[in-house]
């Protein structure tokens, strides 16, 4: 059943924001905030079996899309569009996709999240199977548009996780993993584009990272197969190889012009050995 009474939708813990000084707007919007990534440790042992889940799907050639409307859809594409240049991945092998498409990335499209319908529709362009992974992201718990992919997922034999910010939502009683991560009232009464956001973030961040790294696209702490794509990027390369391989600074960025990344300069000198 949906829940009546969404604590995304409470009223703050806090009265009269207009009359506070800007340092006490800052103290308390900090003091919400801590109590995110709090919520989220209670989330992890979810957090874990969504994440092997996804990792079985990926080893065998599936994707991952994250799917959402508004703040939630924005923060899926944010951590979609990162993985391809911090991890070296193809851009289609994890895929943001946001109601009212590209245009609501930067302009709320009106009613577009209430379609029921869109989602399946936004998926199917990208010939979506039971190889791929699906994660619904909504605060409210209950968004039509990310409840129709789920729906419709579950249909066509696609495994799904959620992320919402209310319990009981209609999203996590579909969703194969939902993660419930019921951070309570905002300091700004219903905008959710705060700890609710926040949360999101963070639990993406975690999901990505771990995903990443067991599908082998790190190499100790280090991000060796990340696109060199600007100047601060080419020197950190660098630096990892001279740390790797301890030699010099210059020899270390002729290896690196030479194979084009950290990975491929590490693999040719353990060939070498």
């Amino acid at each position: 059943m949906k829940n009546k009474n969404p604590e995304t939708e409470q009223e703050s813990l806090y009265k009269d924001l207009d009359q506070m000084t800007v340092k006490e707007l800052l103290k308390n919007i900090n003091t919400e905030d801590k109590k995110v990534p709090q919520i989220i440790e209670q989330q992890i042992p979810k957090i874990e079996k969504l994440v092997k889940s996804i990792v079985k799907k990926m080893q065998l050639g599936g994707r991952l899309f994250y799917i959402g409307a508004g703040t939630s859809g924005r923060i899926g594409i944010l951590d979609a569009s990162e993985c391809p240049p911090t991890f070296g991945v193809p851009h289609d092998m994890i895929i943001g996709i946001i109601a009212g498409g590209d245009t609501a990335i930067r302009k709320a499209v009106e009613n577009a999240e209430d379609d029921t319908e869109q989602a399946w529709k936004d998926l199917a362009q990208y010939q979506i199977s039971s190889l791929d992974f699906i994660i619904g992201i909504a605060a409210s718990g209950n968004t039509p548009y990310v409840l129709g992919a789920l729906e419709k997922a579950k249909e066509n034999n696609i495994k799904t996780g959620s992320i919402s910010c209310i319990s009981n939502g209609l999203i996590a009683q579909v969703a194969d993993h939902p993660i419930e991560i019921v951070v309570g009232p905002e300091f700004l009464t219903g905008s959710t584009r705060m700890k609710a956001g926040t949360a999101q973030k963070l639990t993406l961040n975690m999901i990505s990272t771990s995903v990443m790294i067991k599908l082998g696209k790190i190499k100790g702490n280090k991000m060796v197969d990340m696109q060199l794509s600007n100047e601060k990027l080419v020197k950190r390369a660098i630096k990892m190889i001279m740390e790797e391989l301890n030699i010099e600074a210059d020899l270390a960025a002729e290896l690196l012009q030479q194979h084009k990344s950290v990975r491929a300069v590490l693999l040719d000198h353990n060939a070498k050995k």
